[in-house]
């Protein structure tokens, strides 16, 4: 761990944090969340799972050499009239760390577009401002990916969607690993925001029917199939699903009703601890795949993976997004949507594919297929950079 810093809003008396679990070449990668009740241990966990996703991605071969990992978080409500004087509180004092040593983006309860409006009134050029030295040239850098962020694919940014393609591709990889057709699968999502949205949009292009969503109102479900992209037309910006907009067919319930839904895919893209060891039992899915950090406790795990039901990791399944940024800023893919788009899932292919394979063979988890893959990595990452602090 390098570093850990609590914050203490002085408006509204709220905690903060920021954790830099790992430096690579002097710099760590890992986005912000604002959610109440979020915690310390919680964003160490969170810093931890974004070393794990640096490390993981590394192709010697490409321009985009791994970062460390680190990970930002604030105690208080997004949809509290006060979140963004808090943030911005927050970001000024974080200001020292965010130029020098902290790439960041958006996580949960906070939007990229509001990060970098705030930043911007703070006098900072971008939320990446610490990478600009391991760049040949920052400019046309930062105007390569400033050009990624204004392309839009049927009604959504690029930046939206490439975190949910990943975790599409590495559901629709499982599926085809545990030989079920995707055409006659059926997922269930929880959290319709960017990276829940996204995944829903991709999986029901690849013919999964997506049959039941959960929002923070609470559940909306179709055995035949929910209309993903008119759902997608009218969320709001935190993601809840416009209940005007639902067909003939479709139903509500309470959020919690996701778990149960018949499903082969579950798709947990909103809340850490939401799967436990208490409403593991009653999932009934063939495959769970982590769009969201942390969602499944280490125990939920082991007894799903007891129960014959793998569980695709958060640091594999939801890498893209982190891993799209850097690869655009660094040039090994352009900003365009198709070169995007190809890079992602075949990535994502070729991460997931061996860790059925690793775990078929060895009988352990793909968690564990996962971490040996990146504890190598960061051996190798040391050997070439020297050894991360």
């Amino acid at each position: 761990m390098f570093l850990e810093v609590s914050w203490t809003d002085p408006g509204t008396g709220c905690r903060g944090y920021l954790v830099i679990d790992r430096l690579v070449r002097g710099v760590a990668s890992g986005g912000l969340r604002m959610r109440p009740g979020c915690t310390l241990a919680e964003v160490r966990g969170l810093a931890e799972g974004m070393t794990r996703k640096e490390a993981l991605n590394y192709q010697p071969e490409d321009r985009y050499l791994p970062l460390g990992g680190a990970k930002g978080g604030i105690d208080f409500d997004p949809y509290d009239p006060l979140a963004r004087d808090v943030l911005k509180r927050y970001l000024e004092a974080m200001r020292p760390l965010i130029e020098r040593y902290w790439t960041m983006g958006e996580d949960l309860g906070v939007r990229q577009d509001v990060i970098d409006e705030v930043l911007a009134e703070l006098g900072l050029g971008s939320s990446v401002e610490a990478i600009h030295p391991l760049l040949d040239d920052p400019a046309a850098a930062m105007e390569r990916l400033a050009a990624a962020f204004r392309v839009r694919v049927a009604g959504l940014g690029l930046d939206e969607l490439v975190g949910g393609l990943g975790v599409a591709e590495a559901a629709l990889t499982g599926l085809d690993r545990l030989g079920l057709d995707r055409r006659e699968s059926r997922a269930v999502v929880q959290g319709f925001g960017s990276m829940g949205g996204a995944t829903a949009r991709f999986l029901a292009e690849a013919g999964v029917r997506v049959v039941a969503i959960a929002d923070r109102h609470g559940l909306v479900a179709n055995p035949a199939g929910l209309d993903v992209e008119g759902l997608l037309a009218g969320r709001d910006r935190f993601g809840a699903i416009d209940r005007e907009r639902l067909r003939p067919g479709d139903t509500t319930g309470p959020a919690e009703g996701w778990l149960t839904v018949p499903a082969e895919v579950l798709v947990p893209a909103a809340v850490s601890y939401c799967i436990d060891h208490h409403s593991e039992a009653v999932i009934t899915a063939k495959l769970v795949v982590e769009a969201a950090n942390l969602p499944v406790t280490a125990e939920a795990e082991a007894r799903l993976a007891a129960r014959g039901i793998p569980v695709i990791p958060d640091f594999v399944a939801n890498s893209a997004t982190n891993s799209w940024w850097w690869w655009t800023l660094f040039g090994d893919i352009g900003p365009a949507a198709d070169e995007a788009f190809t890079k992602v899932r075949t990535r994502l292919r070729g991460l997931v594919d061996p860790l059925f394979v690793h775990s078929g063979q060895t009988g352990g988890t793909l968690r564990e297929a996962a971490q040996q893959l990146c504890d190598a990595n960061l051996a190798a990452i040391d050997a070439r950079f020297g050894e991360s602090q």
